[in-house]
Formats: C-alpha cells, structure tokens, sequence
C-alpha cells in the first residue's frame, strides 16, 4: 500500500458506510445507506467506488453481474493519517495549540479537559 491521500468529502462519506458494514460491500448497500439520501443515480455510486479503487482505498472482486467492494485501508488508519495531517497544517503538530483553539472557541469544556488529564496520568503511569 503506498501513501493515504486525503479523500473528498463525497468519498470520505463513502468510506463510513464502507468501515461501518462487513465486508463484502455491494452497490446496493451504499445506495440504502447514503446514495437514496443524497438522491444519486446507482451510476454516481458506482463511479465514485471506482475513483475509491484507483486510490487504493478499496477493492473489487466481480460476481456474476454484481460487484463486491472490500476496504484495504482501516478507518483507524485513516483517521490517524487526517489527523496528524490537520494537527501539523493547522497547529504546527501542537497539541496544546489544538487544546487552546477548541477550549478558546467553547468547542471543549473543563469536564472534557478533566477527562484528558486523567488519560494522560494513566498513559505515563
């Protein structure tokens, strides 16, 4: 597997229903689950499964006429790849600066900060 690369949000969008299914994923499910919502045609479905294919996010496997989908990237290993990509875009990969900005902008209150100084005890213990 070569280096994750940020999704756009549609794909992102894609991917949740993909990690939060078992796989194997067919058309249909995304279709039930995000594309009726959105009110995409299957065809928007497919093609975006594709661009998913291409950049190593998924693979695919046919069926007879129907094609199944299995994630190769976890959602774990996504979200610490979007999250190390923010901390260091936007806070210079400073966790207190994070901290100051959600704190600043009543985004964390103190039962949360609470919360992390707990964890963080625990991790150096």
């Amino acid at each position: 597997m070569g280096t994750i690369k940020k999704l756009p949000d549609t794909e992102f969008d894609i991917m949740k229903v993909v990690w939060a299914n078992k796989p194997p994923i067919t058309t249909n499910i995304i279709m039930q689950q995000l594309g009726n919502e959105r009110e995409w045609k299957a065809q928007t479905v497919i093609s975006l499964m594709l661009r998913l294919v291409e950049r190593g996010f998924i693979r695919t496997e046919k069926n007879g006429k129907e094609r199944t989908y299995f994630p190769l990237i976890s959602k774990e290993n996504y979200l610490k790849f979007e999250t190390g990509d923010f901390m260091e875009r936007f806070h210079g990969n400073s966790f207190a600066s994070l901290v100051a900005t959600l704190y600043d902008g009543n985004k964390i209150k103190d039962s949360d900060l609470d919360k992390l100084e707990k964890w963080l005890k625990e991790k150096r213990d």
